[in-house]
């Protein structure tokens, strides 16, 4: 999965830089906490309310592929 596609298909591609110069790739990604989305500069509530929510829906879909 491509990390960028996947911020610019949530609205959020202005984050792109920030989560390539902190190494967030899709094992990371899964990871991530609103502490560590602050930490990487997604400052706004909502934006870091709308990552951890598609982030969830990533591991519901990788939890449905698997069964």
């Amino acid at each position: 999965m491509d990390i960028g596609q996947w911020l610019r298909d949530l609205g959020l591609q202005s984050y792109e830089q920030a989560f390539c110069d902190n190494g967030v790739d899709l094992e990371v990604l899964r990871r991530l906490t609103a502490d560590d989305l602050k930490e990487i500069g997604v400052s706004a509530v909502g934006h870091r309310r709308k990552i951890l929510h598609a982030i969830g829906e990533l591991a519901a879909a990788s939890r449905k592929r698997q069964t």
